[in-house]
């Protein structure tokens, strides 16, 4: 098979670097190079296999040994160590074993006693897929090009088309749940057709082989990419707008309206379990939820269990007049839609439900289109929203190639017979529209609610103190800020670094990315004393994640001079930045926090200045002072929705932008501690801290550090019964003592 036709993929095999690597990472190689491509296989989708010759370590003999993509996995970012490694000879011999399709979940439970070399990693249901296929390097994809001729109602003619036209012996099968029952039905298909190079999974995807991992990667690319020129093809010759054509138009103020629809949504699908969100109106989605067939295909949900996964059942699409300026309308839509599709989503899980199905998960939707804005998307972190959303966006272009592929003169209706009927589901189960093929919701309900799906579930691991959360880091570019970041981020948070310092935040967000995913974490710049600054770095959280669950501020500022004197404006600003932006954030922050209608916390930092009077910083004192009551003010004014509360700590030094080396060496001078000029920022201040500490009853410097795990307690669930309350953190300061 020549791959010099190919006009949609590129062939990125090197020769040279692939001829550095033994088999296993040539697997690995060939795999990483397919999951780069999302028109390939979507991110944690397909599987690749390999069946190696390898010294059996018990008996030193030769085995053949197959190597196959761990459960769970992803192509694009997968290392030798996520394959597991099973004796093939005892794979095969399973099929002794089995009983029939009622029973094939109990071959799973046998894999880890074909496990090779001990090898821990959890074989995938794919497994017994690629050991009975007599190939050596066998690959299964899911791109968008090759479902769409699996979901389409004419799809096995399309084949034979496509073969004749391509030079191909691609082979049919009906729709099967993935698992020992279709490995059986492959295991035949190529005996019946030993000279095919190829197999359509009815409703599924596609399985490539070849004798050489390059050649099993070429003969994969080509026949992906010659499906694509075929649909392509039928697309031209048909001439016909996409989903029936629009409409309704694209809103100019579609992302702004997104934005502001967002915590709205965000709270009404996380009033459970808090998700985080994605949104995306690229052109290719903005097609299809403005399209006069957008809701008749999304009320048909998707084919291939990859997507459906991700998606659930269906998408929620919401019925709106599309007028920009009726954000109440939209808000009134969307809860009309959302009872609906829970209702629905109840009334699925009892139809197919059976004694042993796991509990009815939540019923709340994981995609939701609007037309006219686009698709919004959700899940338990950022990345899982962003890739759910991405599945929809395959799913879209499955349903778009299947209507290319149809046939004008014989139109398939839900009934009639569709070639992914098969053992599994009559052609009866299956819905049609526009040629595209459903998967039933019968066979939907197998898969989202399987023994072996759950289990997968269950192997997870635990989430974090912080996750699904996000949290709104003012200050964030230095000192208790910068802590308070590091720590979160390793605790799960997804985080918005703001501060004055626009490349300190992003230091920052470089920092915790090296703790967490990059899409976790975003920077903004902020001041805190102008309005329309707070209100765009919570656009931008909103934007990015869909709403804020918690904000610190450590921002604040201590007035000095060199003749020890503060002038008018200095008191002045001093007042601002300390006490009134602290409301002003509190201010804008409650209107999204209303939106979201989730409980939420806020924490401002105080000091010890507050209640200890000292000659000389009388602005920094009494600004603190009255920020202590705007604690207790705020507290009251939020509740019950938010949780307000503050820390007071004693004189932080290190890290702090509030220490300049004048200010420490002035510190140093007055306080009499001898010191060197030739030394650095860091070890002067660590001069004045050690100070500081003396005058305390625990000796202790106070670390940001000290500060942050104050500010992360109660902005968590574990204070959810404290609000208006400060908690000092000074090493024990009794002056500080309350009075």
């Amino acid at each position: 098979m020549q791959t010099d036709a190919l006009r949609f993929l590129e062939d990125k095999w090197n020769d040279t670097f692939a001829a550095t690597l033994d088999e296993p990472e040539l697997l690995r190689y060939r795999s990483n190079l397919l999951g780069s491509d999302l028109r390939l296989t979507n991110f944690g989708g397909g599987n690749t296999s390999s069946k190696l010759t390898q010294k059996d370590p018990l008996t030193g003999q030769d085995v053949t040994v197959l190597w196959v993509k761990g459960s769970g996995g992803d192509l694009g970012s997968i290392q030798r160590a996520g394959f597991a490694t099973l004796y093939l000879d005892k794979v095969l011999a399973l099929e002794g074993r089995y009983r029939g399709v009622e029973h094939e979940d109990e071959i799973v439970g046998m894999y880890p006693l074909a496990a090779f070399a001990a090898n821990p990693v959890a074989a995938s249901i794919d497994t017994p897929l690629h050991g009975f296929l007599p190939f050596a390097h066998v690959d299964h994809l899911h791109p968008d090009w090759g479902i769409a001729l699996a979901a389409s109602a004419n799809g096995e003619e399309r084949m034979h088309e496509f073969n004749a036209t391509f030079g191909h012996r691609l082979v049919w099968i009906p729709w099967q749940r993935p698992g020992f029952e279709l490995a059986m039905m492959l295991q035949r298909a190529v005996a019946a057709h030993p000279e095919c190079d190829g197999i359509v999974l009815g409703g599924h995807g596609l399985f490539t082989w070849g004798n050489t991992q390059k050649e099993c990667y070429r003969n994969t690319i080509t026949i992906v990419d010659q499906l694509g020129q075929f649909l392509h093809q039928h697309r031209t010759a048909r001439n016909a707008a996409a989903f029936g054509g629009a409409r309704v138009q694209s809103l100019a103020t579609g992302q702004q309206l997104a934005t502001a629809i967002l915590p709205f949504l965000r709270g009404r699908l996380g009033n459970g379990q808090r998700v985080l969100a994605s949104f995306s109106d690229a052109e290719d989605v903005m097609e299809f939820v403005n399209a006069h067939d957008a809701r008749a295909l999304a009320q048909l949900g998707t084919s291939c269990p990859d997507h459906f996964i991700r998606t659930k059942i269906r998408p929620m699409f919401v019925d709106w007049n599309g007028d920009a300026n009726d954000l109440s309308g939209l808000k009134n839509a969307l809860d009309l839609a959302l009872v609906e599709y829970r209702k629905d989503y109840q009334a699925y899980y009892l139809k197919h439900a059976s004694k042993d199905s796991p509990a009815m998960r939540d019923a709340s939707p994981t995609v939701v289109l609007i037309p006219g804005v686009g698709l919004f998307s959700f899940g338990k972190n950022k990345t899982e929203a962003r890739i759910t959303g991405e599945f929809y966006i395959n799913a879209i272009h499955v349903m778009d190639g299947a209507a290319a592929l149809g046939n004008e003169k014989k139109i398939v209706q839900s009934g009639e017979a569709v070639p992914q009927a098969g053992p599994a589901a009559p052609s009866s189960a299956f819905r049609v529209f526009a040629n595209y093929v459903a998967l039933p919701p019968s066979e939907a309900f197998r898969i989202e609610y399987w023994a072996l799906e759950e289990a997968k579930i269950r192997r997870q691991p635990a989430e974090k103190e912080w996750s699904r959360k996000v949290l709104l880091v003012v200050g964030g570019g230095s000192g208790i800020g910068r802590e308070a970041a590091r720590l979160a981020a390793e605790r799960g948070a997804h985080l918005v670094i703001a501060d004055r310092d626009e490349q300190a935040a992003q230091a920052t967000a470089e920092m915790v990315s090296q703790r967490m995913p990059r899409e976790w974490c975003c920077a903004v710049a902020m001041d805190i004393t102008k309005r329309e600054t707070i209100h765009a770095a919570l656009q931008k959280a909103v934007a990015h994640f869909g709403g804020v669950d918690a904000i610190l501020n450590t921002a604040a500022i201590f007035p000095s001079s060199q003749d020890g004197v503060i002038r008018d404006e200095q008191w002045a600003t001093t007042l601002t930045v300390n006490v009134t932006a602290n409301y002003l954030l509190a201010d804008e922050a409650a209107s999204v926090l209303r939106e979201q209608n989730l409980p939420a916390t806020l924490v401002l930092t105080s000091s010890a200045n507050a209640v200890v009077p000292k000659r000389g910083s009388e602005a920094y004192d009494v600004s603190k002072a009255a920020l202590s009551h705007l604690v207790r003010e705020l507290a009251v004014g939020l509740a019950p929705l938010v949780r307000v509360n503050g820390i007071s700590p004693a004189t932080v030094v290190k890290g702090s932008t509030m220490f300049p080396r004048d200010r420490v060496r002035a510190s140093l001078s007055k306080y009499g501690i001898a010191f060197d000029d030739s030394m650095n920022d860091e070890q002067l201040r660590t001069l004045l801290a050690e100070f500081y500490a003396k005058r305390t009853l625990t000796h202790q410097p106070i670390d940001p550090v000290d500060c942050a795990e104050a500010m992360l307690y109660l902005a968590g669930d574990k204070s959810r019964c404290t609000s208006g309350h400060l908690i000092p953190v000074d090493g024990g300061l009794a002056e500080a003592f309350l009075r």
